[in-house]
Parts: structure tokens; sequence; C-alpha cells
């Protein structure tokens, strides 16, 4: 059987405090009661999430130098999440630019996306994926280009409150359940 989806990220981070308030204010994680800033870390849950944690951080402490991955040394580029409306999308949006940690708004056809920084600088995505039943020859052609989001047409073209496709951006073949 193959792997079906993330189940949660684990961060080294300078301050577990710090990054902690961040993910709460950024994206509504919320610290897990009784495993919240044990011994410097702290184990989040994303709301609505059925996960023992969506987010593990680690402290490292202040003198930790930033990542050189992509730059200098092989690591992970950036996590994404999904929202389920463009509505919340662009909420986050809002949020993102109030905290200055918004770095990015990006349409790659399937996906609507935004990418911001959190106060390590570690790249993360907020994305809204076009529900396979949405999907037209027209948005699978443009996955090949980047183009600026604009979520105020997208929630034009789709609706603001319509779901996502919940880790789908591309046609799901006849006879696959989903």
């Amino acid at each position: 059987m193959p792997v079906q989806r993330l189940n949660h990220a684990v961060l080294y981070v300078r301050d577990v405090s710090t990054s902690v308030a961040f993910y709460a204010d950024a994206l509504g994680f919320a610290p897990i009661e009784g495993m919240a800033e044990l011994r410097g870390a702290a184990f989040l849950r994303a709301d609505g999430s059925t996960n023992d944690h969506d987010l593990g951080l680690f402290e490292v402490g202040p003198e930790a130098g930033a990542s050189q991955a992509g730059r200098g040394t092989v690591g992970l580029y950036h996590l994404a999440w999904e929202v389920d409306t463009l509505a919340e999308l662009e909420r986050i949006a809002g949020r993102l630019g109030r905290l200055g940690a918004l770095s990015g708004a990006t349409d790659h056809g399937t996906t609507k996306a935004l990418y911001a920084k959190d106060p390590d600088g570690i790249e993360f995505e907020v994305s809204w994926l076009v529900p396979a039943e949405l999907l037209t020859q027209e948005i699978l052609d443009s996955r090949s280009r980047l183009a600026p989001l604009d979520i105020a047409a997208e929630k034009e073209r789709f609706g603001a409150e319509t779901r996502g496709g919940v880790g789908v951006s591309a046609p799901i073949p006849a006879g696959v359940p989903h």
C-alpha cells in the first residue's frame, strides 16, 4: 500500500515559545495539553485534526545558525499545508501579511499557494487545491507555468466556500477510490 499523506512534521527551532506563538497565531495550531513545551519541545495540532500531533518543535537555542538547505547544503525546502476553502486561504494570507511572514503567492494551476517564513526563516506553504471535478484541460495545462495568485479572482471563479481537492490536484483515474 502506498503512502497516503503526511501525518506530521518536526522542526528544529531557536526558541520553542516564539515558534509556538507564531504557528498558533499564523495557522491556528494549538499546543497539545500535557505535551506542550516539555524540555524545549512542543507538539501542536491543527484545528480539526485527528492526528496525535501535526507539528513538533525542538529547541536548539538562540546561537543556532540559519538553515543553508538549498543554498549550501541539502535539506528540506518547505512544508505545505492544505486549507479547505479559498476564503480560508484569503484569511491566512491576511494573517501572514500582518505578521510580516508572507513571502509570496503563486497560482500553480491546480493549486493556489501562499509562501511564508516562520521566525527562524523556515519556509512553508499553505495551499488550496482545485477539486478534481472542477479541473479542466486548461487548468491541467497551466501546471507548467507559475503566475501571481489573485485570490479574489479565484474566489469568483471557484467560489469562496468551495471545498478544495484535499490532496487531489490531478484527475482521479476511473476505478480508484477517493
